[in-house]
């Protein structure tokens, strides 16, 4: 996430920039779930998508594990239970608790989540105000990567609310005030050519990244177009009326035997009703905008639909030269919306930030030279570099600050949620 460094702020000043941004991160967590009824929290209804209530233990766990229980001296453990049940990795310490049974765990009730979430935030500022300056770089390393870790799950939150709500056959809104997306009819997609050569791509410094974006490294490209916006659902929809979902030639021989096994046929939350298709949303069924970016496909489908095309979809490495000095603007989740909107007239490279995540032809590998933390700080990515691919860009409920081009997303290329 950003925040406002000042090299004249003094090491009392800069705490206090630190706590405000843990306060602000650390509210707005719960400001997404105060649409929620006490039922909403425990959901779980597929294993990738954790119940509400597991998320906002697990990040308050992370501040507890990290911070809390190295620096804080003398810190009361809220409960010794709490360390194995909202552990990521649970094999670390000898206790299993399967991802896909996270809502089967009726207790701890929702409020007392939230008084352990409380006990954390009165210790964790505590320990801000309090820890020796000696310890201090350390302390605010892990706070940073805490911090983004928690904004990493309030996208997860709504993904997983969206995901857990339309398994319900009365289609329940998470939030009925959603603003309803502006009509627009986004310009016709025009290519964009970039050079061959060699590239730089990774974080260059001077603010956060993860691990998993590190270290900057040169890599060739051949020369290049990019289309000039995302897919639309109008386009996608000439796809699937096309015989897209029926023909084993535009597919990979994995997504064709998924498509086969799962008996896709359209986008996630695509419904036809009536011969007229509708998508779930956070504020419930609406009507689908042809016009909007089209969301919740798989790799999958995004590689299939690009062959149907007569294109390949990007690598990571081109996008990120590609979107390489462009605005950090776009359809995040502060505007609201939290459901992609239709391009606007525009020149150059649009909605290259929010809106969609954007599919790439890369596998989640490491980068050159990477190696990762020690302990379980460096598993968040490193144990995660197997079978998945990268997408780039964010998507309209990503945190708008943090959002940046060397930025990594990973799925399984049949996850679609």
């Amino acid at each position: 996430m950003a925040l406002a460094h000042s090299a004249s702020a003094s090491p009392e000043e800069q705490r206090s920039i630190w706590a405000d941004a843990y306060r602000r991160v650390r509210k707005h967590s719960e400001e997404l779930c105060a649409p929620l009824s006490p039922e909403d929290y425990v959901i779980q209804a597929v294993p990738e998508a954790s119940p509400a209530k597991w998320h906002l233990a697990h990040v308050s766990w992370f501040f507890e594990t990290f911070l809390l229980v190295e620096y804080l001296a003398h810190y009361p453990e809220f409960h010794p239970m709490y360390r194995s049940l909202f552990n990521s990795y649970y094999e670390q310490i000898g206790k299993y608790q399967p991802r896909q049974e996270r809502g089967f765990l009726s207790r701890p009730s929702i409020e007392e989540i939230y008084r352990y979430r409380a006990h954390v935030d009165k210790h964790m500022l505590t320990l801000l105000h309090d820890v020796s300056e000696d310890v201090w770089p350390n302390v605010q390393q892990r706070l940073e990567i805490g911090l983004n870790h928690e904004q990493q799950h309030q996208e997860l939150l709504l993904t997983d609310i969206k995901r857990n709500f339309s398994a319900n056959p009365l289609r329940p809104a998470y939030c009925c005030d959603l603003p309803e997306t502006p009509k627009a009819s986004p310009p016709s997609t025009h290519w964009l050519a970039f050079p061959g050569g060699v590239h730089e791509i990774g974080h260059q410094g001077g603010g956060f990244a993860f691990d998993n974006e590190t270290p900057r490294h040169r890599t060739h490209l051949n020369a290049f177009r990019l289309a000039s916006r995302p897919v639309t659902n109008s386009e996608y929809l000439a796809f699937m009326e096309g015989g897209g979902y029926r023909a084993p030639a535009f597919w990979l021989s994995d997504g064709w035997a998924t498509v086969k096994r799962l008996h896709w046929s359209s986008p996630m939350y695509w419904e036809s009703i009536d011969g007229e298709w509708w998508q779930f949303t956070l504020a419930g069924p609406r009507p689908l905008n042809l016009e909007e970016p089209v969301c919740h496909v798989s790799y999958y489908e995004a590689e299939a639909y690009a062959a149907w095309a007569g294109k390949r979809l990007p690598t990571e490495a081109e996008w990120e030269i590609a979107a390489r000095g462009l605005a950090i603007v776009g359809n995040l989740s502060d505007s609201g919306y939290l459901q992609p909107v239709a391009a606007s007239p525009g020149e150059g490279l649009l909605q290259m930030y929010g809106d969609v995540w954007e599919h790439t032809a890369s596998p989640y590998q490491p980068y050159p030279g990477f190696r990762a933390a020690a302990g379980a700080l460096g598993e968040y990515n490193g144990k995660f570099m197997c079978s998945q691919m990268v997408l780039r860009g964010g998507s309209c409920v990503t945190p708008a600050d943090h959002i940046r081009a060397s930025y990594r997303n990973f799925f399984y290329p049949y996850e679609r949620w």
